[in-house]
């Protein structure tokens, strides 16, 4: 029996997925999904408010990592009490959750026994974000079970990118996630984008999401604008929205002239890295092609930003 702690909100509903939910035995302050696991202990917290605009909490971490702190805490006496045999983290990024550096810390002085078996994923692309589930599923013991659930993800995510590939056209695509400073989305949305029947414009696949100009935004002009900053909820996003719409040549894109700007949840699609991956495709496919794809999402993650009268 596994006593598992998760310190990455994809990681928990990728052990949810995988059966061991029961076996979970702590989360990190963002682990919310499934609903479930909100009764277990916290055992991290962010060093700075996260509260405010983008650009507040952009400055405030920003500092953080100027003074080579670290963004986020570890409860290592609570984490300790728990008794974990397993911990999930990840190595990816410093600013997204609990690095790898801060839980090897925590755990420096383990005492009672072995130390815990301490798993880091590192999702940069829609390949990686299957190869952590099976990886996971390897390192608890079940590989078959990860490879079937895997095989599951994939069957419908490219279900949907041969139906979207039967599509009149491929509309272009910006996807925002950050607002201030404006920043692409990277590693795996490029391809989320492309299966869905879009073509991207910003953003590599596989690589970090980049900061970009607003010039480079109206440049581009894409024929679809998806803001999913990350972190964020639609409600978040939409309080910032007054102020990036004020930015110069904003009401020309072609994107806005044609209502075609939509919020899409963030937080708990997109950038999440874990089986709602294949979530976030359909919410993207039935943006892109509503004459060929309805999976229900709209309203709970995405909705139309509808201009003012």
């Amino acid at each position: 029996m596994h006593r598992i702690v998760s310190l990455l909100p994809s990681a928990t509903e990728i052990v949810c997925a995988l059966g061991f939910e029961a076996q979970l035995v702590g989360r990190s302050h963002e682990c919310d999904y499934p609903p479930a696991v909100v009764r277990l202990p916290v055992l991290t917290s962010p060093k700075f408010n996260a509260e405010g605009t983008s650009a507040e909490v952009d400055l405030r971490v920003k500092k953080i990592l100027a003074d080579a702190l670290s963004v986020y805490h570890v409860d290592a006496e609570r984490l300790r009490s728990l008794k974990p045999n397993v911990i999930v983290t990840q190595s990816q990024c410093e600013v997204c959750a609990v690095s790898i550096r801060e839980v090897e810390q925590a755990a420096a002085d383990w005492i009672d026994g072995p130390p815990p078996t301490i798993i880091s994923l590192a999702p940069y692309s829609l390949g990686d974000v299957m190869a952590d589930i099976e990886r996971v599923g390897v390192q608890l013991g079940e590989p078959e079970r990860a490879i079937k659930l895997v095989a599951g993800l994939s069957h419908r995510m490219t279900t949907i990118e041969r139906r979207a590939a039967k599509a009149g056209r491929r509309p272009t695509v910006g996807c925002i996630e950050w607002l201030e400073p404006l920043m692409a989305a990277g590693n795996w949305m490029p391809e989320l984008v492309t299966m869905a029947g879009g073509e991207n414009l910003f953003g590599d696949a596989g690589q970090h999401s980049p900061t970009m100009s607003f010039d480079r935004l109206r440049a581009g002009n894409p024929d679809v604008i998806m803001l999913m900053p990350c972190g964020f909820s639609m409600d978040r996003t939409a309080v910032e929205l007054d102020a990036f719409a004020r930015q110069p040549g904003w009401i020309q894109l072609k994107a806005v002239r044609e209502h075609q700007v939509y919020l899409a949840d963030g937080n708990q699609y997109f950038n999440r890295p874990g089986p709602r991956i294949v979530e976030s495709l359909e919410i993207l496919a039935e943006i892109l092609h509503p004459q060929i794809f309805h999976f229900g999402h709209e309203v709970s993650g995405w909705r139309r930003l509808v201009p003012a009268s």
